[in-house]
């Protein structure tokens, strides 16, 4: 049905029209002839060669521009996490209500107060040893010439202890030795009396003398006898004192050894006041490992940063080590940017950079800092091992550092753990 409707709409348009057109289109033939001449097509193939020495002109340009530059994708802002732990054991007493995740502190800021009570009682020990060995010290100061006196005054006694009793020897000997003489003088005179009353009883009993005379005899006899026994006892008198003079010249001996370690026991004397010092010095020690272990009470933050990962809370009990929270200082960050190790030929420590920072869509100038020792893999829990004989070729990526420029940042509104994209311009 439609296309007999199309058809029919045709022979009904006005034929004047038609005619119309065929005379404009006549008119301007003709002008067309006779004013201007001829012209041929440009041909395709012109246009694309122009295309393409277009193409090829810009992309050695482009070329010629980027061997100038290395860029990589792989790159990050790096800083310091210092992280905040305790260095006792102890519990929460008291937490800055300002220690929060993503608060920005001050070095100094006191964080977290431990309770000191354990700590003030283990100083009060501490200062109350210290001034028992210091008074220790003192006294084993104080003997050492009480002993260097005593001793060698011992030793000089001692010695003329000796002498006295080689002299008293000396003497117990001479009166024995007299002692002995008179026994052998009474001895005789002893015989002489009995020699004398064995003569005078023959002289009796012959009736020449008479008995009267015997008896004076005998009683001498006897009375010599007595006077023998009596010097015989004193004999072994004197040398039973002379035996005992002896043991005490042993016993003298001895103590003379004994006071001759005078030098000795001074020296003890002296070690003994040594060890007191050392004693006195290391009760010092504990008096200041007790005083830094209640400073270590209160924990101070080692750097001006925003907090971050805090776990500390008020009443905990907390270990030595054990952290508590993090402070992310932010005057201090740089960019750790891996290059390929083809792209690090003509790259040194002093070349610009300008990184491009995907947070905030804008560019920030640096400086290329200093290139790494090795590659990161070495780096890695497990390094890559090539013993096996199984060795595929990987272009290593190595971590160079780029330092912001100092008035790059001054909002400090860079972090740590940010994209970015550096270019370094290297030659």
């Amino acid at each position: 049905m439609s296309p007999a409707i199309d058809t029919v709409e045709e022979v009904q348009e006005p034929s004047f029209v038609v005619k119309e057109d065929s005379e404009e289109l006549r008119v301007r033939e003709l002008k067309i002839r006779h004013s201007e001449p001829e012209r041929k097509p440009f041909p395709r193939w012109a246009y694309a060669s122009i295309a393409v020495a277009l193409v090829a002109a810009g992309a050695v340009s482009w070329w010629l521009h980027a061997r100038h530059f290395e860029t990589t994708d792989d790159a990050q802002v790096d800083g310091h996490i210092n992280v905040v732990s305790s260095r006792i054991s102890g519990t929460v007493l008291y937490v800055d209500p300002r220690v929060e995740n993503n608060q920005y502190v001050k070095a100094g800021t006191l964080l977290v107060e431990l309770d000191p009570n354990d700590y003030e009682a283990a100083l009060d020990h501490a200062r109350a040893d210290l001034a028992t060995r210091e008074a220790s010290s003192r006294s084993a100061d104080v003997n050492i010439p009480i002993t260097n006196a005593s001793a060698f005054s011992q030793l000089t006694l001692a010695e003329a202890a000796v002498d006295e009793a080689e002299a008293a020897l000396a003497t117990e000997e001479a009166n024995l030795a007299a002692a002995q003489h008179k026994v052998q003088q009474d001895q005789a005179t002893a015989a002489r009396a009995e020699r004398d009353r064995i003569r005078y009883k023959n002289l009796v009993d012959a009736g020449v003398v008479s008995q009267l005379d015997y008896d004076g005899r005998e009683a001498d006899a006897l009375a010599d006898a007595q006077t023998v026994d009596a010097d015989q006892a004193l004999v072994r008198a004197e040398e039973q004192k002379i035996a005992q003079v002896k043991k005490l010249i042993l016993q003298k001996e001895a103590q003379v050894g004994a006071a001759r370690t005078a030098p000795e026991q001074v020296s003890d004397a002296k070690a003994k006041s040594e060890s007191s010092i050392g004693q006195v010095s290391q009760a010092k020690s504990d008096v200041r490992t007790a005083e830094l272990n209640l400073g270590y009470t209160k924990i101070y933050a080692p750097v001006s940063g925003v907090i971050g990962r805090k776990t500390v809370e008020l009443g905990h009990r907390i270990e030595p080590g054990q952290s508590l929270l993090a402070i992310v200082p932010l005057d201090d960050i740089w960019v750790t940017a891996d290059f390929k190790e083809t792209q690090l030929k003509h790259m040194r420590a002093g070349q610009p950079v300008v990184v491009h920072v995907d947070t905030f869509g804008r560019d920030y100038q640096a400086t290329v800092e200093n290139l790494p020792g090795a590659a990161g893999s070495l780096f890695s829990l497990l390094p890559p091992e090539n013993a096996s004989g199984n060795f595929v070729k990987v272009v290593q990526r190595l971590p160079v550092r780029i330092r912001f420029n100092s008035d790059q940042d001054p909002q400090h509104l860079l972090r740590p753990g940010m994209s970015v994209e550096p270019t370094v311009k290297v030659r």
